[in-house]
């Protein structure tokens, strides 16, 4: 909003002298780095005061996971402030607002995916957390179908508005490979390589939906130990913002070989502001946690991370920037389907696979560094690739 306000103002600024001052809001990279710092206060800011609004309602956790001893362990998370994800998302939509381009049809679409999901997280937790304790017998949260389905709606949106836009691109509709090179190099032009998958209306969706979906439910799965998920979703925000400069830039897109989709760039801002919200939410959510997130924050920062890497074409890269999150859902597809066809047996202690390590005698602390440390790397890692084609 600042960045459309001083647009429209130019000309009055020139002439009482603050154009020179504030055209620095001009910068996108300015913009994207402030993005995280004042994300980072707002959820400073107003955490206590929510913590305390969560408490009064009495919005909190219930630690059941249906396993003796986990829930021995976590016993002490009992009562637990949930649905800090209304605060973290809130800063990330309203610093969005005054710092992105709102006319940019990608910072658009990111708003709209963090809403919706931010619905649908919120009347999960309000049914799980709320609902059930004011009126005993309600039901327990959404439906696991229910959910499924109501992600595949938004997963559909988020996939027919990314094709829509990129009909006049046909490299924002290719699928994009680690090592495959996007462009020819050493061409003048951006010259489009004949190795490059360009796929149709119903592969695009269907990837689209799938990431949509998965990335979502990832997150939410991983969001189990104190600071586990804001952590790794900052991180994570910190290599889309990368990607995203990277993909809205003709030159380093030319020179790396990977997709340029013109207004990609816009993005950083809104990566950014998701950065900085889950350092902020950290303060709180770090060893013992103060606040949870719920799916009202989880089911938000999933949706985010997966429309940027559709819009910048970079699913497969975002599958290793989010390793963490890839490992903890499918450790939990195993454990059920090992459980079923073993009939009875485990393969880990106890799913997603942080609670394997919880068991195992690693502190919660423990696990949630170590898994930082391999979020880290796991960037490090995909951002290398981007070198290696």
């Amino acid at each position: 909003m600042l960045y459309n306000l001083l647009q429209s103002m130019d000309q009055w600024l020139d002439s009482v002298g603050l154009y020179s001052f504030l055209q620095v809001l001009y910068q996108r990279e300015f913009r994207a780095f402030t993005a995280v710092i004042v994300a980072f206060f707002i959820v400073l800011l107003f955490g206590k005061w929510w913590i305390r609004l969560l408490v009064k309602w009495k919005i909190g956790d219930h630690a059941m996971f249906d396993h003796a001893e986990l829930d021995a362990l976590m016993k002490n998370k009992e009562n637990t402030p949930t649905m800090g994800g209304v605060l973290l998302i809130g800063s990330i939509l309203i610093t969005t607002f005054l710092l992105a381009d709102l006319f940019n049809q990608y910072v658009q679409l990111l708003i709209m995916s963090v809403f919706l999901f931010t619905v649908l997280g919120g009347f999960d937790d309000w049914l799980k957390l709320v609902a059930k304790h004011r009126k005993p017998g309600s039901r327990d949260g959404l439906y696991r179908w229910e959910k499924l389905l109501f992600q595949f709606g938004i997963g559909l949106v988020v996939a027919l508005m990314a094709w829509q836009y990129a009909q006049v691109d046909q490299v924002a509709h290719s699928l994009t490979l680690p090592f495959v090179r996007t462009y020819l190099p050493g061409t003048e032009s951006l010259t489009i390589s004949p190795h490059l998958i360009i796929l149709g209306a119903g592969s695009f969706i269907g990837i689209s939906i799938f990431m949509v979906m998965f990335m979502s439910n990832a997150v939410n799965i991983t969001d189990g130990l104190d600071g586990l998920a804001p952590g790794t979703v900052a991180i994570a925000s910190f290599a889309m913002m990368v990607l995203s400069y990277i993909a809205g830039s003709p030159e380093l897109a030319g020179y790396l070989l990977m997709p340029h989709v013109e207004g990609a760039a816009e993005m950083m801002v809104v990566a950014g502001a998701s950065a900085g919200a889950c350092l902020g939410f950290l303060w709180f959510n770090c060893y013992p946690a103060k606040v949870f997130m719920g799916d009202t924050g989880s089911l938000p920062l999933g949706g985010l991370l997966a429309t940027i890497a559709i819009i910048i074409r970079q699913e497969f890269l975002l599958l290793i920037i989010g390793g963490i999150f890839v490992v903890e859902i499918g450790s939990s597809f195993l454990q059920i389907y090992y459980y079923k066809f073993t009939g009875g047996k485990r393969l880990f202690k106890c799913a997603p696979i942080h609670h394997h390590f919880h068991r195992k005698g690693w502190s919660e602390s423990q696990v949630v560094i170590r898994f930082w440390v391999v979020a880290v790397i796991l960037a490090m890692f995909a951002l290398v690739t981007i070198k290696m084609r």
